[in-house]
């Protein structure tokens, strides 16, 4: 089968996307400088699938680097591109690294798949590009608003970016629109271990129960939305992974009819921030620690996707709900918690 190149190969998304390309047939490569994420995670992969996993500690940002790898590994057929700094207030805080990151490495990654011709490209794009949509569930032809974030510009910008690469008949590209991955795999071999203070919710929500967090905060009671928390979108990060695998197929097979394609992936349903924290003490039997905060800023009171689009046209179906994201997430906190306790042993 085809030879897929998977950037941010050792993150979340990016570990689980591995595994599922592998079972489907592909060969993979990981390029991850391990900045934010743990080589743990190709140990994971390699025992979920049996098979050994290269990854390059490669920082995309250095061209030199990044053309290495191409240099390597000529006749690759995709790319997957997740690596990307992903964390809204954080942003808002350090905008800078944001733009420098989030853009130098797309545009490295984009001349080094021209120069080697590679014909297919899959962007980790995000719901952010919607900003603060006027009506909710969004589809793909939603118009955009200001991002309320400088990483939600980052993704406007990455789309824009990859639409004028490939609108020259280079290649084809699709960009992914996805909400909010939550969940595990269900061996508890990957999950979300974020390194220093986890900044989505569902770790949050598991670090907090487990007490590696003291308390947690809901950041504003006062949107008017069911209960004055914001909503999201949770999609399974198993899910999320399976349509980067189809996205490829899609590509491979030339079903596609544009140079550029883009697909939410959500669930379709929208769940407030007190829904979930209700739904994962309903599940693990924990009670949580939290108090409402002021809203945050960056934070879009509601978004959640139209995602009839992916369900057609990439034969997309979702296998898991926001009960089975908080049980598998919970069983991934109890095993990490486990494998630490062994560690201090020892």
């Amino acid at each position: 089968m085809a030879t897929i190149l998977v950037t941010g190969g050792c993150g979340y998304i990016g570990s689980h996307t591995l595994v599922d390309l592998i079972e489907n047939g592909f060969d993979v490569i990981s390029i991850d400088d391990l900045s934010r994420s743990s080589a743990y995670a190709i140990t994971g992969i390699e025992k979920i699938t049996g098979k050994r996993i290269k990854n390059y500690q490669v920082d995309l940002k250095n061209f030199d680097e990044t053309l290495a790898v191409f240099q390597e590994n000529v006749g690759i057929a995709g790319i997957i591109h997740f690596a990307a700094y992903k964390a809204v207030g954080e942003s808002v805080e350090e905008p800078l690294s944001y733009y420098e990151n989030n853009i130098f490495s797309l545009i490295n990654l984009l001349k080094c798949a021209e120069e080697f011709e590679v014909p297919h490209f899959v962007f980790s794009s995000s719901c952010t590009v919607y900003g603060s949509p006027a009506e909710v569930p969004v589809t793909e032809d939603t118009v955009w608003q200001t991002a309320e974030s400088p990483y939600g510009a980052t993704k406007q910008m990455g789309e824009t970016i990859v639409r004028d690469v490939y609108r020259g008949g280079r290649g084809s590209a699709i960009l992914l629109r996805y909400f909010n991955p939550a969940g595990a795999h269900p061996t508890t071999l990957l999950g979300e271990s974020p390194l220093g203070k986890p900044l989505n919710l569902v770790p949050v929500i598991t670090q907090t129960a487990i007490g590696k967090l003291p308390g947690m905060k809901v950041y504003g009671d006062d949107y008017p939305t069911r209960d004055g928390s914001c909503i999201r979108d949770y999609i399974h990060v198993c899910d999320i992974a399976h349509a980067h695998t189809l996205a490829l197929l899609y590509l491979l097979e030339e079903r596609n009819t544009e140079s550029t394609e883009v697909f939410n992936l959500g669930t379709g349903n929208g769940i407030t921030v007190l829904e979930a924290i209700r739904m994962f003490e309903e599940v693990s039997g924990e009670k949580l620690n939290y108090a409402i905060g002021p809203r945050r800023p960056g934070d879009v009171m509601a978004i959640y996707a139209n995602n009839e689009k992916a369900v057609q046209q990439l034969g997309w179906k979702i296998q898991y709900d926001l009960r089975e994201m908080m049980r598998t997430a919970w069983n991934w906190e109890l095993k990490v918690k486990e494998a630490e306790e062994r560690a201090r042993k020892n």
